[in-house]
């Protein structure tokens, strides 16, 4: 099985909570925007597979999973590109504060500007490309918009928002510690898509998703009690605590217990040279220790040490492993290589 191991999963949690907490604030703020608009992507989506007013009626249950099943685009792209989602710092800075490679004030930094920048480039894609680009406001469409914004903010009570905020993030931030652990694109997709999928399925809250729905209706003209401040006090700080609690306690909190708590996990990675093979770890670990750019290549000249921060080995994808692996053969005279 070509994948990390729980525990070495957590540490690299850890490790990527730790280089993104010292990412410039600017940079934090421009990746944030973009995982803004990248799952705003999937919410437009959703939201027009969801409009269909014959499923509506006939079959509920049966619509809500299609679009359930269209809706982890957004997340795909989030994390093949590496931007940056509040609800996913909620585990990776709580990791890395918990393994002590971060502080309180960097937790804080990075929750603060990836939630702003997030509701940033939710509210620029809403606005300007779906509500100015006229996407959702006649027929179907515009009815559908208002009535899943009424589903998701007027008719549920603030305490129930809350706890499907944790179902929600419980299972968001599963989908990408699992994609941490693959080290190849297909894995990762595969890994996002079946519990984001779940999520959006059981009509969970996604603080950062609804940053997308509920101000689009209310951009429709949503009626009352749907306001900018109902939205802020019934829909956007229950979920958001609920985001918190099921991001940070039920996965970061638990796997840094379970796997971290007193130690470190040692990750040997795979160093055979290839011809054709980059750095896998997208994001911010892109920004090497060794300040070689975003992209490493791996030859049988040349074999590069400490891609990842910490780590002691060099990274190579799973897939290049499969296209090249027959092609190379454990170099003896180097005690340190690794097959």
């Amino acid at each position: 099985m070509d994948a990390f191991t729980p525990a070495q999963t957590t540490e690299l949690i850890s490790r990527i909570g730790a280089k993104k907490a010292k990412m410039r604030v600017d940079k934090m703020f421009v990746n944030s925007f973009m995982g803004g608009t990248l799952i705003s992507f999937g919410c437009a989506l959703a939201l027009s597979t969801n409009s269909s007013p014959w499923f509506q009626t006939n079959a509920p249950g049966l619509i809500r999973t299609i679009s359930a099943m269209v809706f982890p685009v957004g997340l795909i792209m989030v994390v093949l590109t590496g931007a940056d989602l509040f609800t996913s710092y909620c585990m990776y800075s709580v990791v890395a504060l918990l393994h002590r490679r971060c502080s309180v004030l960097d937790l804080v930094k990075t929750w603060v500007v990836s939630f702003f920048g997030n509701l940033a480039g939710a509210l620029f894609f809403m606005a300007v490309l779906t509500g100015y680009g006229g996407t959702f406001e006649t027929g179907a469409y515009r009815t559908e918009a208002l009535a899943f914004a009424e589903t998701k903010a007027v008719t549920p009570q603030w305490h129930q928002i809350f706890l499907k905020g944790i179902l929600c993030n419980w299972l968001v931030c599963m989908a990408v510690f699992l994609a941490v652990s693959s080290r190849e694109v297909i894995s990762k997709i595969v890994s996002v898509w079946f519990p984001v999928m779940c999520f959006v399925g059981l009509g969970t809250d996604h603080v950062i998703a609804n940053m997308y729905f509920i101000p689009l209706a209310i951009f429709l003209g949503a009626p009352k009690p749907l306001t900018v401040g109902y939205y802020i006090w019934k829909s956007m700080i229950p979920s958001l605590l609920g985001n918190i609690v099921g991001g940070g306690l039920f996965t970061g909190v638990v796997y840094w217990y379970l796997y971290l708590a007193g130690t470190e996990i040692a990750i040997h990675f795979d160093t055979m040279p290839l011809d054709t093979t980059g750095y896998e770890q997208g994001g911010s670990l892109q920004n090497m220790a060794a300040g070689r750019g975003p992209e490493i290549v791996y030859t049988q000249a040349h074999k590069t040490e400490h891609a990842v921060p910490d780590s002691g080995n060099g990274a190579v994808s799973g897939l290049a492993k499969e296209f090249h692996g027959g092609l190379f053969k454990k170099d003896n005279s180097n005690s340190d290589s690794t097959v």
